[in-house]
Protein backbone atom coordinates (compact mmCIF):
# COMPACT_ATOMS: atom_id res chain seq x y z
CA UNK A 1 0.00 0.00 0.00
CA UNK A 2 2.97 2.64 0.69
CA UNK A 3 4.40 2.14 -2.74
CA UNK A 4 0.83 2.63 -4.13
CA UNK A 5 0.46 5.37 -2.18
CA UNK A 6 3.75 7.43 -2.83
CA UNK A 7 2.61 7.67 -6.93
CA UNK A 8 -0.15 9.88 -5.54
CA UNK A 9 0.14 13.55 -5.92
CA UNK A 10 -2.52 15.36 -3.49
CA UNK A 11 -3.15 18.66 -4.98
CA UNK A 12 -3.50 21.15 -2.53
CA UNK A 13 -5.69 23.31 -4.36
CA UNK A 14 -7.06 25.38 -1.67
CA UNK A 15 -7.32 29.22 -0.64
CA UNK A 16 -4.68 29.48 2.16
CA UNK A 17 -2.35 28.15 4.49
CA UNK A 18 -4.84 26.78 7.30
CA UNK A 19 -6.94 24.90 4.77
CA UNK A 20 -3.41 23.61 3.52
CA UNK A 21 -1.62 22.29 6.78
CA UNK A 22 -4.92 20.92 7.49
CA UNK A 23 -5.49 19.07 5.10
CA UNK A 24 -1.70 17.65 4.87
CA UNK A 25 -2.12 16.70 8.90
CA UNK A 26 -5.75 14.59 8.13
CA UNK A 27 -3.73 12.87 5.54
CA UNK A 28 -0.97 10.67 7.41
CA UNK A 29 -0.66 8.34 3.70
CA UNK A 30 0.20 10.70 1.38
CA UNK A 31 3.90 11.69 0.84
CA UNK A 32 3.59 14.00 -2.02
CA UNK A 33 1.35 17.21 -2.33
CA UNK A 34 0.70 19.67 -5.28
CA UNK A 35 0.99 23.69 -4.37
CA UNK A 36 0.11 25.33 -7.50
CA UNK A 37 -0.53 28.75 -8.47
CA UNK A 38 -3.31 29.61 -6.22
CA UNK A 39 -1.79 28.90 -3.14
CA UNK A 40 1.30 29.39 -3.87
CA UNK A 41 0.35 33.45 -4.95
CA UNK A 42 -1.41 33.17 -1.63
CA UNK A 43 1.22 31.74 0.63
CA UNK A 44 4.62 32.12 -0.64
CA UNK A 45 8.05 29.78 -0.37
CA UNK A 46 7.06 29.85 3.71
CA UNK A 47 4.53 27.06 3.13
CA UNK A 48 7.27 25.09 0.41
CA UNK A 49 9.78 25.20 3.77
CA UNK A 50 6.82 24.14 6.07
CA UNK A 51 5.63 21.18 4.37
CA UNK A 52 9.47 20.19 3.83
CA UNK A 53 9.82 20.44 7.10
CA UNK A 54 7.09 18.14 7.96
CA UNK A 55 8.61 15.64 6.08
CA UNK A 56 6.16 15.77 2.88
CA UNK A 57 7.49 16.10 -0.74
CA UNK A 58 6.72 18.98 -2.91
CA UNK A 59 5.35 18.80 -6.80
CA UNK A 60 5.52 22.73 -7.35
CA UNK A 61 3.08 23.22 -10.51
CA UNK A 62 3.74 26.88 -11.57
CA UNK A 63 3.98 25.87 -15.02
CA UNK A 64 7.06 28.28 -15.91
CA UNK A 65 6.97 29.82 -19.28
CA UNK A 66 9.03 32.80 -19.95
CA UNK A 67 12.33 33.64 -21.15
CA UNK A 68 15.58 31.34 -20.36
CA UNK A 69 17.23 33.26 -17.63
CA UNK A 70 13.85 34.18 -16.00
CA UNK A 71 12.82 30.97 -15.95
CA UNK A 72 16.59 29.93 -14.74
CA UNK A 73 15.98 32.52 -11.44
CA UNK A 74 13.12 30.67 -10.80
CA UNK A 75 13.92 27.29 -10.73
CA UNK A 76 16.92 28.50 -8.82
CA UNK A 77 14.68 29.19 -6.00
CA UNK A 78 12.32 26.78 -6.22
CA UNK A 79 15.25 24.22 -5.81
CA UNK A 80 16.73 26.47 -1.96
CA UNK A 81 12.64 26.22 -1.06
CA UNK A 82 12.99 22.77 -1.27
CA UNK A 83 10.67 21.50 -4.14
CA UNK A 84 10.93 17.77 -5.09
CA UNK A 85 9.38 18.39 -8.83
CA UNK A 86 8.10 21.48 -10.44
CA UNK A 87 6.83 22.10 -13.89
CA UNK A 88 7.77 23.84 -17.23
CA UNK A 89 5.66 24.60 -20.19
CA UNK A 90 7.61 22.57 -23.06
CA UNK A 91 6.02 25.52 -25.10
CA UNK A 92 8.27 27.65 -23.82
CA UNK A 93 11.10 25.87 -26.13
CA UNK A 94 14.56 24.28 -25.98
CA UNK A 95 16.64 26.92 -24.80
CA UNK A 96 14.31 27.37 -21.59
CA UNK A 97 14.06 24.35 -20.79
CA UNK A 98 17.86 23.54 -21.02
CA UNK A 99 18.60 26.39 -18.97
CA UNK A 100 16.00 25.33 -16.65
CA UNK A 101 17.83 22.24 -16.27
CA UNK A 102 21.83 23.16 -16.28
CA UNK A 103 20.43 25.59 -13.48
CA UNK A 104 18.66 22.78 -11.50
CA UNK A 105 21.52 20.82 -11.66
CA UNK A 106 24.26 23.72 -10.66
CA UNK A 107 22.44 25.02 -7.72
CA UNK A 108 21.61 21.46 -6.57
CA UNK A 109 25.25 20.59 -6.10
CA UNK A 110 26.38 24.21 -4.57
CA UNK A 111 23.41 23.29 -2.02
CA UNK A 112 24.74 19.72 -1.78
CA UNK A 113 20.99 18.63 -2.11
CA UNK A 114 18.93 16.25 -4.56
CA UNK A 115 18.39 17.78 -7.61
CA UNK A 116 14.74 18.22 -7.99
CA UNK A 117 12.60 16.32 -11.47
CA UNK A 118 11.49 19.02 -13.90
CA UNK A 119 8.39 18.27 -15.84
CA UNK A 120 7.13 19.58 -18.66
CA UNK A 121 3.95 20.62 -19.39
CA UNK A 122 2.46 19.18 -23.16
CA UNK A 123 -0.94 19.93 -23.48
CA UNK A 124 -2.96 20.66 -20.66
CA UNK A 125 -6.10 18.09 -19.54
CA UNK A 126 -8.85 20.72 -19.69
CA UNK A 127 -8.11 21.53 -23.63
CA UNK A 128 -9.18 19.63 -26.41
CA UNK A 129 -8.72 19.62 -30.08
CA UNK A 130 -10.79 23.05 -30.91
CA UNK A 131 -8.82 24.40 -28.49
CA UNK A 132 -5.77 23.50 -29.98
CA UNK A 133 -7.38 25.31 -33.09
CA UNK A 134 -7.98 28.51 -31.34
CA UNK A 135 -4.51 29.74 -30.19
CA UNK A 136 -2.83 28.44 -33.70
CA UNK A 137 -1.79 24.91 -33.33
CA UNK A 138 -3.38 22.65 -36.37
CA UNK A 139 -1.38 19.63 -34.90
CA UNK A 140 -4.10 16.91 -33.62
CA UNK A 141 -3.86 16.70 -29.54
CA UNK A 142 -1.46 13.15 -29.49
CA UNK A 143 0.64 14.11 -32.52
CA UNK A 144 1.24 17.47 -30.53
CA UNK A 145 1.85 16.04 -27.10
CA UNK A 146 4.72 13.89 -28.80
CA UNK A 147 6.51 16.66 -30.21
CA UNK A 148 6.43 18.57 -27.27
CA UNK A 149 7.77 15.50 -25.00
CA UNK A 150 10.36 14.39 -27.63
CA UNK A 151 11.21 18.38 -27.75
CA UNK A 152 11.55 18.27 -23.91
CA UNK A 153 13.21 15.04 -23.36
CA UNK A 154 16.14 16.05 -25.54
CA UNK A 155 16.29 19.66 -23.67
CA UNK A 156 17.03 17.97 -20.38
CA UNK A 157 13.61 17.22 -19.23
CA UNK A 158 12.85 14.38 -16.76
CA UNK A 159 9.08 13.88 -17.83
CA UNK A 160 6.31 15.36 -19.20
CA UNK A 161 3.03 16.04 -17.69
CA UNK A 162 0.10 14.92 -19.70
CA UNK A 163 -3.70 13.89 -20.10
CA UNK A 164 -4.31 9.69 -19.45
CA UNK A 165 -5.42 9.14 -23.11
CA UNK A 166 -1.59 9.92 -24.39
CA UNK A 167 -0.21 7.62 -21.59
CA UNK A 168 0.16 4.35 -23.75
CA UNK A 169 2.25 6.71 -26.65
CA UNK A 170 4.21 8.03 -24.25
CA UNK A 171 5.66 5.01 -22.92
CA UNK A 172 6.04 3.32 -25.97
CA UNK A 173 7.69 6.32 -27.40
CA UNK A 174 10.00 6.59 -24.60
CA UNK A 175 9.87 3.21 -22.44
CA UNK A 176 12.96 4.33 -19.88
CA UNK A 177 14.09 6.90 -17.39
CA UNK A 178 11.70 9.85 -18.83
CA UNK A 179 8.33 10.28 -16.30
CA UNK A 180 4.69 10.53 -17.19
CA UNK A 181 2.28 12.77 -14.85
CA UNK A 182 -0.74 12.35 -14.78
CA UNK A 183 -3.38 14.88 -13.74
CA UNK A 184 -7.37 14.11 -15.29
CA UNK A 185 -7.58 11.77 -12.74
CA UNK A 186 -11.20 10.87 -11.37
CA UNK A 187 -11.75 7.89 -8.70
CA UNK A 188 -14.68 5.63 -10.66
CA UNK A 189 -16.93 7.43 -8.16
CA UNK A 190 -15.75 10.66 -8.53
CA UNK A 191 -17.21 14.00 -10.85
CA UNK A 192 -15.13 14.62 -14.22
CA UNK A 193 -15.65 18.78 -13.15
CA UNK A 194 -13.70 20.70 -15.85
CA UNK A 195 -11.32 17.89 -16.92
CA UNK A 196 -12.14 17.08 -20.25
CA UNK A 197 -9.24 13.93 -21.09
CA UNK A 198 -9.49 11.91 -17.52
CA UNK A 199 -9.08 8.49 -16.45
CA UNK A 200 -9.62 6.88 -13.11
CA UNK A 201 -6.29 5.85 -10.66
CA UNK A 202 -6.07 2.16 -11.88
CA UNK A 203 -6.44 2.60 -15.69
CA UNK A 204 -3.93 5.09 -15.42
CA UNK A 205 -1.38 3.38 -13.48
CA UNK A 206 -2.49 -0.01 -15.65
CA UNK A 207 -0.99 2.48 -18.73
CA UNK A 208 2.20 3.69 -17.10
CA UNK A 209 1.90 6.59 -15.26
CA UNK A 210 4.47 7.24 -12.61
CA UNK A 211 2.55 9.59 -10.83
CA UNK A 212 -1.50 10.42 -10.32
CA UNK A 213 -2.51 13.81 -9.16
CA UNK A 214 -5.66 13.71 -7.40
CA UNK A 215 -7.62 16.96 -6.17
CA UNK A 216 -11.22 17.21 -5.84
CA UNK A 217 -11.80 13.57 -5.26
CA UNK A 218 -9.85 14.32 -1.89
CA UNK A 219 -10.05 17.70 -0.56
CA UNK A 220 -13.21 17.94 -1.44
CA UNK A 221 -14.45 15.49 0.43
CA UNK A 222 -16.18 15.21 3.81
CA UNK A 223 -13.47 13.04 5.05
CA UNK A 224 -10.05 13.39 2.83
CA UNK A 225 -8.11 10.35 4.55
CA UNK A 226 -11.22 8.21 4.04
CA UNK A 227 -11.13 9.20 0.17
CA UNK A 228 -7.68 8.63 -0.32
CA UNK A 229 -7.88 4.81 1.60
CA UNK A 230 -11.03 4.79 -1.05
CA UNK A 231 -8.49 5.61 -4.11
CA UNK A 232 -6.20 3.08 -2.60
CA UNK A 233 -8.12 0.12 -2.22
CA UNK A 234 -9.37 0.87 -6.12
CA UNK A 235 -5.82 1.07 -7.36
CA UNK A 236 -4.89 -2.45 -5.62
Amino acid sequence: MENKANKIITALDVNNREQAMALVKSLPEAQIFKVGLRLFTAEGPSLLEQLTKMGKLIFLDLKFHDIPNTVAGAVESAVIHGAYMMTLHAAGGRDMMLRASEEATHISKAQGIPRPLLLAVTVLTSMKSDSLEEIGIHSEIKKQVLTLAHLAKNSGMDGIVCSPQELELIKKEFPENFLAVTPGIRPIWASTDDQKRIMTPSQALQKGADYIVIGRPIIAAANPRDSFKRILQEIE
